[in-house]
């Protein structure tokens, strides 16, 4: 068996997942609204429906891919990926010297070599790309299974988009999840092929 590749973010209505100076508003708003812990940790209280969404999804995770831009931002989540074991960074530039040198992070320099380095990682568990440039090139190249959005009802009017600058059509399957969280709409599409 083989990886499932799934290009997934948090989004707004109209399509953004940051406006354009990398600000993502109330987005992850939907984190912190609910009464359900959604990890042992805490921190995240969500909604019941988007907990026991969540959940599955976020435990199913083996390996994520990301672009360099997003790892700056974040550092790295300082060498912790929030979901799987490991992380594959797709840069022209190497991984920092003496960054968190025993974290399980990989760095290519094209997303076709980042999505199966992933898919070797992660062996049968789900492989995410994070929606934006890096995304959109994926789904362009055909690498990407499914397309999962957490839609947050806010319009942004400009800014990152979720597909990048995806160029062209790419037809969609109907949604074969659609769950209603609060102030958030989880779906999830399988990529149409051929």
């Amino acid at each position: 068996m083989s990886s499932t590749v799934v290009m997934h973010n948090v989004v707004s209505v109209d399509g953004f997942i940051a406006d354009d100076n990398d600000d993502i508003g109330p987005l992850f708003d939907w984190y912190f609204n609910g009464d359900t812990p959604l990890t042992d940790e805490g921190g995240f209280r969500v909604s019941r429906a988007s907990a026991d969404y969540v959940r599955p999804v976020w435990a199913g995770i083996g390996s994520m891919v990301i672009g360099r831009h997003l790892f700056d931002m974040m550092n790295g989540w300082d060498g912790k990926p929030p979901a799987g074991d490991h992380v594959v960074v797709v840069s022209h530039r190497p991984k920092p010297a003496g960054w968190h040198p025993e974290a399980s992070y990989h760095f290519v320099d094209d997303v076709v070599d980042g999505v199966a380095k992933a898919k070797e990682l992660a062996g049968d568990l789900t492989v995410t790309v994070a929606a934006g440039e890096v995304g959109g090139q994926a789904l362009a190249l055909g690498l990407v299974d499914e397309v999962a959005m957490d839609v947050v009802p806010v319009v942004f009017g400009s800014g990152k988009r979720y597909f990048g600058a995806l160029d062209g059509q790419h037809l969609l399957e109907d949604p074969d999840v659609v769950v209603r969280g609060d102030r958030v709409l989880h779906l999830r599409y399988r990529v149409r092929r051929g």
